[in-house]
């Protein structure tokens, strides 16, 4: 390996415990080796990045295993007055030499290849866009803790007998919610009761309705599902503090919401989310390619003997990459857009589910120009692709009518 370093350090990081290896001397030289372990408590984090400054080694490269290394970057990247090139690398792309595994010999492999200028860094966003992702994702938890808890109160209310889903479509609804909590309180509902708490078009099938809940709750079981009702409804307060603080959070980022909120199903919710998921800086991805790549919305490649087989995506960002496929299912309902019309041409070959993989993908590549160019989504502009996309159908049923032997004059 040709070195491209006179100093770098290799951490091998650990729940509990730091190696570090310090390799430093001349290009073209053998390095001088120094090794040294540190826990992974504060004063010891601290007492690494004083060991590195003291080293004079502005290159640091680490493993990304689990959540260990967040700490151990957070305070390094302090060093130097934030002059310091950090690397978080995947372990899969730096497997250690084939032999004896020890924690040193990992530190100086990791150290090794940085010297050398073989390691290729994850993505690691600015600190002001981990913060903002951090509440996004915990927002994101909490709705699928609402989830689970609605389906626990459905799957309780299904086990004592009562089939409130079979004519409700949501049974969380207002009508829902008042026969749910007439139920918790008297265990029972008579025809004069139902009709008070049904709301709207509901009131169309009250006797449905209350065939469907004709029956008694014990009292255990109302209790029981009062502890249910109350959990739900506390993650339900809490759901709205954080989309709060989410609120306030988003001012620094306004404006390229905005730019994300112009494509039709794009919601300022979604937005977010994929603002705190791929920043917006988008010189950290050198391609549309790259960022298609990172979030796992690229096709796998597996050939063999000259024969491609059955690829599936690669593994990315969860979170941006269930998004963007929310988001899809909204714009594949839409009609009347280039997207939406994109999406149905390749359903019909490929499948609903690969098509919208492959519409997740284009909205990607749409919003990294986006921000890149700092351009607002204009429908407009795939106008002209649409029509040229259209005169090809219309030639191509043409030529098949004139094989069939009909004779069909060209339009301009």
């Amino acid at each position: 390996m040709n070195d491209i370093l006179e100093r770098s350090c290799g951490l091998d990081v650990h729940k509990e415990k730091i190696v570090a290896n310090v390799l430093s001397g001349p290009i073209g030289t053998t390095p001088l080796s120094e090794t040294r372990e540190f826990s992974t408590l504060i004063p010891d984090l601290i007492a690494l990045r004083e060991w590195i400054v003291s080293c004079d080694c502005h290159d640091v490269a680490m493993e990304c295993t689990g959540i260990y290394w967040i700490p151990v970057y957070e305070t390094l990247e302090t060093a130097f007055d934030g002059n310091i090139h950090l690397l978080v690398v995947n372990p899969r792309h730096m497997k250690n030499v084939p032999g004896k595994k020890t924690d040193i010999r990992d530190a100086e492999w990791i150290s090794s290849l940085l010297r050398a200028g073989l390691l290729n860094a994850s993505f690691i966003p600015d600190k002001e866009i981990r913060e903002f992702r951090d509440l996004n994702r915990y927002r994101k938890s909490i709705i699928e803790d609402i989830t689970r808890q609605k389906n626990r109160i459905e799957k309780f209310l299904q086990a004592s007998g009562f089939r409130l889903s079979s004519f409700l479509s949501n049974i969380f609804g207002a009508s829902g919610r008042n026969i749910i909590h007439h139920l918790m309180e008297h265990g029972s509902i008579t025809r004069k009761e139902m009709d008070i708490c049904l709301k709207t078009q509901t009131r169309h099938r009250l006797d449905e309705i209350l065939m469907s809940v004709n029956g008694t709750l014990s009292e255990h079981q109302r209790s029981f599902l009062k502890t249910l009702m109350e959990h739900y409804e506390t993650l339900n307060k809490h759901l709205a503090e954080i989309e709060s603080a989410l609120q306030k959070d988003m001012e620094p980022f306004k404006s390229h919401v905005e730019q994300l909120s112009s494509i039709y199903g794009v919601s300022t919710v979604a937005a977010c989310a994929i603002i705190a998921e791929i920043g917006t800086d988008m010189s950290h991805f050198k391609t549309a390619e790259h960022i298609c790549s990172w979030a796992g919305l690229s096709p796998g490649n597996n050939e063999s003997a000259g024969k491609r087989k059955n690829a599936h995506t690669t593994k990315g960002n969860p979170y941006v990459k269930s998004m963007l496929c929310e988001i899809s299912w909204v714009i594949a309902g839409k009609r009347n857009t280039y997207l939406s019309g994109w999406y149905w041409r390749l359903k019909q070959k490929k499948g609903a589910k690969k098509a919208i993989i492959a519409l997740a993908r284009k909205l990607l590549v749409i919003i990294y120009t986006m921000l890149k160019k700092g351009t607002m989504y204009d429908e407009s502009n795939f106008a002209s692709r649409r029509i040229t996309q259209e005169n090809r159908l219309v030639n191509h049923y043409r030529k098949e009518l004139e094989k069939r032997g009909y004779h069909v004059e060209a339009t301009a």
